[in-house]
């Protein structure tokens, strides 16, 4: 019979439960199962947590105890981010004047590069270092036209991911471009082979014949996959969009971008959308009753002037209001950083900037990792510290003197500058595992 083990994590920690709450502990501790399961036992106070192991110890004979002490550091719950592209990477720097011209002329061309096995392996390799150093443990996730780019992803990311190859049928370079047959052929071998771990992945309703979504979304909610795209995120897209659809048979007295999705089959509850910064209340009400929901990307939507597209801020009053899910997202590479305490500072200093109460740093970090793994239908596996969820998080080290959650993730956010907030993480654990240690 196999012994009995726990690991318990001695640390202060923070724990998220909602926009309004996060439970903030110092001196405490987290205890964890062995395998098959690292399920959480226990978040407490320290002295709380010892107690109850004396307890456990008297009922299971033989238990042994791993210690691992991070006196100093806090915890958290990994990072889930929700709208990435992992085959951007190297572009997230580049000049992003306008959308489509950033795509024409720096993204596409950079994606073309993945058609290389050996190219796409390795970038995929140095990819998931970077994840784990920024204390990411799930999202969702684009990858290029080409197959292998999926199998790369899953192989190397760790964490709960689920990824998806662009689908780009029409409106498109002649170097990255498929045919119908070959996209919806793609999607029916990976949503087989993949399941809940892969996403139908339109790039966005301009590159993908309506043809191929609709086939693309029966396919994936044939196999229980996830469907993924963009909708709304700048005014300029909008009017391109409608105006190319209302020559398309079928769609010549379509009202919106949303309602273009909608007559594909591609809204649902296993369906994300980047973005969704342009809808009226009747696309919002769509996406409500279809239970479709919204990776908010506010560093990539950000001013040009702090590296972003300049595309506006989602009103994410308006989504409660309306009851759609969202979550915060990168959106590498418009989104100019990895780091989701990145992402957590622009969405509470633009929406502070143009005088939207409400927001917070508590809302941020609730948002960007139990909301998230909401979105990826994974809040009751992960995304906090609940009892009988993974033990996946990260650590940091803890800033002093906070009175509150607030405050304490307020300090933790912006202790580096943006372009070094990926050094604050110093170790992360998936399943109870250490899977990064910063040396």
């Amino acid at each position: 019979m196999k012994t009995k083990q726990y690991t318990v994590l001695f640390c202060d920690f923070l724990n998220p439960i909602n926009d309004n709450e996060c439970e903030y502990v110092r001196e405490g501790a987290i205890v964890w199962t062995d395998a098959p399961k690292h399920q959480i036992l226990v978040a407490s106070k320290r002295d709380k947590v010892l107690s109850w192991l004396e307890k456990e110890q008297k009922k299971h004979r033989g238990l042994q105890i791993q210690e691992i002490d991070r006196s100093g550091y806090t915890a958290m719950p990994g990072f889930f981010d929700t709208h990435f592209h992992w085959v951007q990477d190297d572009v997230r720097l580049k000049p992003k004047a306008n959308l489509l011209t950033w795509l024409a002329k720096y993204t596409w061309p950079y994606e073309k590069k993945f058609a290389n096995k050996e190219y796409s392996q390795k970038r995929a390799h140095k990819f998931a270092q970077e994840l784990l150093a920024c204390g990411t443990l799930g999202g969702m996730v684009y990858s290029s036209i080409h197959g292998h780019t999926v199998d790369h992803g899953l192989k190397n990311f760790v964490g709960h991911f689920c990824v998806g190859n662009v689908l780009m049928t029409m409106n498109s370079p002649d170097y990255l471009i498929q045919t119908k047959t070959n996209a919806i052929s793609l999607v029916n071998k990976y949503s087989k082979k993949f399941k809940e771990k892969y996403a139908m992945t339109p790039r966005f309703a301009p590159t993908t014949h309506p043809e191929v979504m609709k086939e693309g979304a029966k396919i994936a909610k044939k196999n229980k996959s996830f469907i993924q795209t963009h909708l709304s995120e700048t005014e300029n897209e909008c009017d391109y969009v409608l105006g190319l659809y209302k020559e398309h048979k079928g769609f010549e007295n379509i009202e919106s971008y949303t309602h273009i999705y909608k007559k594909c089959g591609v809204l649902g509850p296993k369906t994300i959308m980047g973005h969704g910064i342009y809808l009226s209340d009747k696309e919002l009400k769509l996406l409500s009753k279809s239970k479709t929901s919204v990776a908010h990307c506010p560093t990539s939507n950000a001013p040009v002037k702090n590296k972003g597209l300049g595309s506006g801020l989602f009103d994410f009053k308006k989504a409660n209001k309306f009851k759609v899910n969202w979550s915060l997202a990168s959106d590498i590479g418009g989104g100019p950083f990895l780091s989701m305490f990145d992402v957590m500072n622009s969405f509470v200093e633009q929406n502070k900037k143009k005088k939207i109460s409400g927001v917070t740093y508590v809302m941020a970090l609730y948002r960007a990792t139990l909301a998230g793994a909401k979105l990826m239908h994974l809040d009751k596996v992960t995304g906090n510290f609940a009892k009988a969820k993974e033990a996946n998080l990260f650590l940091v080290k803890s800033p002093r003197n906070c009175r509150n959650s607030q405050e304490a993730i307020a300090r933790i956010s912006n202790r580096k500058g943006r372009s070094k907030q990926d050094e604050l993480v110093s170790e992360c654990y998936f399943q109870g595992k250490q899977v990064f240690l910063r040396s």
